[in-house]
């Protein structure tokens, strides 16, 4: 597994900035400003259906994958908005001056159509998918989507100022993709498949709050000038949510699995042994690889750091290897 052999390597900070903060012109700094990096968030909403086939539900994909398409253009949209909101505090941030808006590659009057164009090609797709599931599922996945949108509005506008409380916002919005996607794909959510969406994702969100105060502390910048709400964060509270949002992550999965025995057991050699197990493992080491490296302040973005770290990305292949194996195997 990548990375994984000869010790875990890390990344260069500054040429993942610099590969990623490139200002550009034209329909690239469009293209950039739609982030479509944060489409891989796009993963959640599978969550559900790949689980439930697993089970021997029957899965309508075609249907799932409209719903990760109007969940992405959702997010994109949602971003413009939120960059737009930001443009005079990212400005005065080391990485974020490089934003389209910030930077001044697009304006602000271009990037509200731009917001606008996104966010009805979301609804466009998202009701196109709602005509695939019978009954009310479409209805769901519609109510999903436009409650994602709400939900990081109201982030953008207000919500991210309110401590803690931004955090659980990001939060809700990994649950609302888990719900689309069930709703796409006919599989009925379990209460463990939530908890551990909901405590992974703050887990993501805490990660982002300390790793931004790490790297600007490095930098030399006022963290609250970058980001409001880090005014009434501190590094102690931080690295006490990280901890305790890590094994409530790490406790709410293994109880999936636990939950999750009858349809993943299979008999090795005459005992009967719960295949999804060996997922835990490497769902561990990909946790704590992101504590590492968000404490040494290498990534102020859990999202950078998905792309930038080998080790970790070794973590999480080795975690979809061995949750495919589980499948496979039933």
């Amino acid at each position: 597994m990548v990375g994984l052999v000869g010790g875990f390597a890390l990344e260069s900070t500054h040429a993942t900035a610099a590969a990623t903060d490139t200002t550009g012109t034209g329909w690239s700094a469009y293209l950039r400003l739609a982030r479509p990096k944060q489409w891989a968030k796009g993963v959640f909403v599978l969550v559900g259906p790949l689980y439930g086939a697993a089970e021997g539900k029957a899965v309508d994909w075609l249907v799932v994958a409209l719903a990760v398409v109007a969940f992405g253009l959702a997010s994109s949209g949602c971003y413009v908005v939120n960059d737009i909101r930001d443009r005079d505090a990212d400005r005065a941030h080391p990485r974020k001056r490089r934003r389209p808006i910030a930077s001044g590659a697009v304006g602000v009057g271009a990037a509200w159509w731009y917001a606008g164009a996104l966010l009805a090609a979301s609804a466009a797709v998202g009701a196109v998918a709602a005509l695939g599931p019978p009954g009310p599922r479409g209805g769901w996945l519609l109510a999903a989507v436009g409650l994602y949108i709400v939900n990081v509005m109201l982030y953008s506008v207000s919500l991210k100022h309110v401590v803690i409380v931004d955090v659980l916002c990001l939060a809700l919005g990994f649950c609302l993709r888990v719900l689309g996607g069930c709703a796409a794909g006919g599989v009925e959510p379990s209460t463990w498949l939530l908890n551990v969406t909901l405590f992974a994702a703050m887990f993501l969100g805490f990660s982002k709050r300390l790793g931004e105060r790490r790297g600007l502390a490095a930098a030399g910048a006022d963290v609250a000038v970058t980001r409001q709400v880090q005014a009434d964060y501190t590094n102690e509270v931080l690295r006490l949510a990280l901890g305790l949002t890590a094994v409530a992550t790490l406790v709410t999965y293994a109880g999936y699995v636990q939950a999750r025995g009858d349809h993943f057991t299979a008999t090795l050699g005459g005992w009967g042994f719960n295949l999804l197990w060996l997922s835990v493992p490497p769902a561990v080491l990909a946790l704590l690889r992101a504590v590492v490296l968000v404490e040494k302040g290498k990534y102020d973005d859990p999202t950078e750091l998905a792309w930038g770290d080998r080790g970790f990305q070794g973590a999480v292949l080795l975690f979809a290897a061995t949750t495919a194996l589980a499948i496979a195997a039933v």
